[in-house]
Formats: structure tokens, sequence, C-alpha cells
């Protein structure tokens, strides 16, 4: 069979038995599992993942045998991954947002109602008490009848300053309740270009398995993420507790693979 007729996964096979070297010694060196050096050559995509590993690993391993990298694209018909549609795990119903918001805002008419009502009930009973005394006492030095119009009583000339300083109103503060804030995010994850996710919650449950595409990101509250999956490491940022990563410790074969600890921290995975 001719070379140009050859599947890529045949070409590989065929330099590395040229070169002399076994599955194992080549998933040593390109730092890959036997198992995906095997699929490689088989073509057995399923096996890999998403396109995005696919087309990396094919690279690499070209490049190590010395085959023409621009074969790859040529060759490979990888189909598209399809994008998975997220839900996410907080994700509250508006109709139970705008219930718990406005069942909010009657707790707090109700409190307000509850301490100011009293207040000016007994400020007005204070108020009407005192006027009523300061309009007797001014009769009285006047030797005017009770009944007598208030403006008569005013006559009395500086008798009447203290009862008209004695009804200046009191005004009962309520403060209002402080708004509640939202948590600092824990772990934020930013693309600048296309990238192959797979995020797991510290249970196990898939949260996240999809191709994301540039100028995405996502954020995490404590204790949401277990292990993350980053393909094109080039493309991936990672923000932890406000700090950039460096992502060095975590790369192997263009993918960022790390756990989150009990304790927050981020450790690197083994294979």
């Amino acid at each position: 069979m001719p070379e140009s007729a050859r599947g890529i996964g045949e070409r590989l096979r065929q330099a590395r038995i040229r070169a002399g070297l076994s599955t194992s010694e080549v998933g040593t060196r390109l730092k890959m599992p036997t198992h995906v050096i095997e699929a490689l050559e088989r073509e057995d995509w399923a096996k890999i993942g998403a396109p995005v590993f696919i087309r990396g690993q094919l690279r690499s391993y070209a490049k190590l045998l010395g085959v023409p990298v621009d074969a790859v694209a040529e060759s490979v018909a990888v189909p598209a991954a399809r994008a998975t549609e997220l839900v996410p795990r907080t994700y509250t119903p508006r109709v139970q947002r705008l219930a718990e918001q406005t069942a909010r805002r009657l707790v707090y008419v109700v409190i307000t109602a509850t301490i100011a009502v009293p207040v000016w009930l007994a400020t007005r009973s204070h108020l009407d008490t005192r006027v009523d005394a300061v309009s007797l006492d001014s009769n009285a030095d006047l030797n005017l009848p009770p009944a007598q119009d208030a403006a008569t009583s005013r006559v009395s000339g500086p008798a009447s300053a203290p009862a008209a300083q004695s009804q200046a109103p009191l005004v009962a503060s309520i403060t209002p309740m402080p708004p509640r804030t939202a948590p600092a995010s824990d772990l934020t994850v930013s693309f600048s270009g296309e990238s192959w996710v797979r995020l797991t919650a510290p249970d196990g449950s898939v949260i996240e398995q999809a191709l994301v595409q540039p100028g995405q990101q996502r954020v995490f509250q404590p204790g949401q993420i277990g292990k993350a999956v980053l393909g094109n490491a080039q493309a991936v940022s990672v923000r932890h507790r406000g700090q950039t990563m460096d992502l060095t410790p975590f790369i192997r074969a263009n993918v960022v693979r790390f756990t989150v600890s009990s304790d927050g921290s981020l450790q690197p995975v083994d294979r």
C-alpha cells in the first residue's frame, strides 16, 4: 500500500516500528498512557476524548517520529464535539426568587410598623397631654374658662412660649437592614482559546464536560470543584483566591489537571 493511502494512525505505527520504539517507550517520552498511544495508531478516537485533545496528541506523536505535522490536519476527520447544556447547581427559579424578595420586603414592613407605630402613638399621647396642661395653666392665669378659644389664650405673651416649644415633634429613627453581600469566589477559570473541559464535584459527579469557546469564564465557590481537566493549556488562565496561578506543575501533554483538596488548595493529578 502506498504511504499516501495509509491512515495517519498506520503511518505513525510504521514510523514507530522503523524507529525501533515500543508503545510504552513512546508513552514514556510523550508522558501519555500506553493505551492512548495504541488508540492513536488504531484511530480509535472515541477512547481518547475531545477533538482538541486528539489533534494535540497526534501532533506530539508525529513530531517525535519525524512525521510531517501537516499530514495530521489533512488526514484526521474528527467529528466536532457537541457542547453540553449547562445547568448551574445553584439555579433558583425566577418565581421562587420573586417570592423570596416579596417575603423579605413584607418582613421589613412588619418590623418597621411594629417599632414605629407604638413610638408614634406614645409620642402623640405625650404631646396631647402637654398641650392640654399648658392650655389649662394659661387659662387659669388669665381667669379664662377652659373652653375659650385657643387664639385668645395666645394673648398671654411670654407664658405661651413654653407651650410652643413643648410641641416640637419627636422623630423615631428606623435604621434599614444592610444588604446581603455575595460570597467571594474561590476559583475562576478563563479561556482565551477553544478548550475542552471536564469539571467534577468533590463527590465525583460531573459538573461540566464540554468544548468551551474563547472569551468564556467559569467561577466557582469554595467546595464546588473536586477535580478539573482543561485542554489547550496555553489558552487557560486560573485565579485561585484572587491570585493568578502558575499552571506549570499541573500541565501534562498540553492538558491542565488538578484537584482541590479539603483545605481548598490546588494539587496536581498523578496521571
